[in-house]
């Protein structure tokens, strides 16, 4: 468990907070005396910052890829055995089961951008690099209307797991994203 951002931040007693959480009022500040530091960025170590930017360039590649509806680039940034799982709410267009292999996810991801209208059309599908879930995202806009989020996990420079949320429902925190 974790004390995101403190007792004093929530103006509970850490006593109060170690309650809920089983554990005891010291390790409760050490929680959130950690959480503050990763927060602050004090606790982020070199190695921890160029991991996250590994991951940024292979999702910054693969939004050029899946522009460019270049198969042959995805398939080359995806493990081969990678998985991906999407969540449409049962009102948005998704996959109802997961997607395996690279090559497969590939050959989808350009089916996708096929049926997604260009820049020679109204309302092109505008892909912006976001954080998401803590790290290196891509969020899909239609008219500034966020459609889609997507969510990657990589693993030695490749793309393991991509998780897409297209559920309107799961998409209401992100309405209102500006441009970066």
């Amino acid at each position: 468990m974790r004390v995101p951002n403190g007792g004093e931040h929530f103006r509970y007693p850490f006593a109060e907070i170690a309650g809920v959480l089983g554990r005891s009022p010291a390790a409760c500040k050490q929680l959130a005396a950690s959480a503050r530091r990763r927060v602050d960025g004090a606790g982020a170590a070199p190695a921890a910052t160029a991991a996250v930017a590994g991951r940024a360039e292979v999702v910054r590649g693969v939004k050029e890829a899946w522009e460019a509806r270049d198969i042959a680039a995805l398939v080359g940034l995806l493990d081969p055995a990678a998985v991906m799982t999407a969540d449409g709410g049962g009102v948005a267009g998704a996959v109802l089961r997961p997607v395996e292999g690279g090559a497969r996810i590939a050959q989808y991801m350009v089916a996708m951008a096929g049926r997604a209208p260009g820049p020679e059309r109204l309302e092109p599908l505008e892909l912006q690099e976001r954080s998401v879930n803590g790290g290196p995202g891509l969020v899909a806009l239609r008219a500034g209307v966020v459609e889609t989020v997507a969510s990657f996990g990589v693993l030695d420079g490749r793309v393991t797991r991509i998780w897409v949320v297209r559920n309107p429902e799961k998409l209401r925190p992100w309405r209102g994203l500006r441009r970066p």
